[in-house]
């Protein structure tokens, strides 16, 4: 295979480099100037290009593999270890999958200890003049910093949502029994109701902030039952009804005339998810709204779809791709309700797609919005283990 066409020439390249020339001498340059390292090998594992970041990563010297046939059985060579592991994934001590199995390019994250090394390898198929594959171009991205920030920031949230459970707790327990006193006149009474509600609120924000740390490091927890979902969703709706009378939403549920394949669901994730969804349809909706859930199974597809359809006010079409976005609140929204944190449909979009399904947004500004999220109806088809978040 020659360097970058995947021709068959029998004979690997004798250096890291392409032939001498202009072209070649640019080509040399940009994989000089490369951060990320990057090997060329035949369909034999052989070695045909291994740049200086590829060295670096390694530590290991081009020279010493350009033309060699490199094996998992030398796994067990200390100083090739971690080069093996990342050419045959499967060994490494821990692989995340960032790509669909057989799909290309092929996205795997891989970890090490002792010494910590984060890596992101991107591995694409090389094809020779025929159109078959002679070979493969694996690009490896050396994360070890940008991970260490990333945790270091997840650590500080974990914990300092942690620190606020307590004394929120306390405070809204002390406004509880203060409420219990009947000898308040109008003015405190109005007080204390304002006081609960913003230590209900805070307390929402450090449950959702410590819920976002498990999901962010693969810890959320999932476990998977079978269930009805028209079930499921009336029971949901049965709990929201009263929220929704209080301020005057009506609710519809349209079942499906005919039964509908289970699901497989971790049932208080799920909840959660769909409780955000129906939360933010009611809380954003205009006097003597409607919310209206649909579910059905997709034509010719293993996925129950379930659609949450508003009459509210809407997002407007510079705010509709960021609906899903930590943090993110549209000034609409931020207007017309001051409060909130912009983490629930962040939480749901993330529940969603640990159960195998998707999750996106159609709205009209000012004349409402529907959010659909689908469940597979094959159990293969759910992540088969909660892996971090990027």
């Amino acid at each position: 295979m020659s360097w970058f066409t995947g021709k068959p020439d029998g004979q690997p390249p004798n250096s890291a480099h392409p032939p001498a020339g202009g072209e070649a001498a640019e080509l040399r340059s940009i994989l000089a100037s490369m951060q990320d390292g990057l090997i060329v090998y035949d369909r034999n594992f052989r070695v045909s290009l291994f740049n200086a970041a590829a060295e670096k990563i390694f530590a290991l010297k081009a020279d010493d593999l350009l033309g060699q046939v490199i094996g998992p059985q030398q796994a067990e060579d200390p100083n090739l270890r971690r080069l093996v592991q990342t050419l045959f994934p499967t060994l490494s001590p821990t692989m995340v999958p960032r790509s669909k199995s057989g799909e290309y390019p092929q996205v795997v994250d891989i970890s090490f200890e002792d010494p910590i090394q984060e890596l992101r390898t991107i591995t694409t198929p090389l094809a020779d003049d025929a159109g078959n594959v002679s070979g493969f171009m694996k690009i490896i991205r050396d994360r070890t910093h940008e991970m260490a920030l990333s945790k270091s920031k997840t650590e500080f949230i974990t914990v300092a949502s942690h620190q606020l459970r307590t004394p929120t707790t306390n405070i809204e327990w002390t406004l509880e029994e203060l409420a219990g006193n009947s000898n308040l006149d109008e003015n405190s009474k109005a007080l204390l109701a304002n006081a609960q509600s913003s230590a209900r609120q805070l307390k929402m924000v450090v449950e959702d902030l410590l819920n976002i740390s498990r999901i962010e490091e693969g810890r959320f927890g999932y476990e998977f039952v079978e269930i009805d979902l028209v079930e499921f969703l009336k029971k949901i709706l049965a709990e929201v009804l009263p929220q929704a009378r209080r301020i005057g939403i009506s609710l519809y549920f349209d079942p499906p005339a005919e039964p509908l394949p289970s699901v497989h669901v971790d049932e208080k994730k799920l909840s959660m998810a769909f409780t955000n969804l129906l939360d933010n349809a009611i809380r954003y909706n205009v006097e003597n709204g409607s919310v209206t859930v649909t579910v059905a199974q997709q034509p010719n597809q293993p996925y129950l779809e379930v659609a949450v359809k508003d009459t509210g006010i809407g997002v407007p079409p510079e705010d509709a791709k960021k609906l899903f976005d930590k943090f993110f609140r549209g000034a609409n929204a931020v207007k017309s309700k001051a409060e909130g944190s912009g983490l629930g449909l962040y939480i749901t979009q993330n529940i969603i797609q640990a159960h195998g399904g998707s999750v996106w947004a159609e709205s009209e500004l000012n004349r409402g919005s529907t959010f659909h999220f689908t469940l597979p109806t094959d159990f293969s088809l759910i992540p088969p283990k909660e892996v971090p978040v990027e």
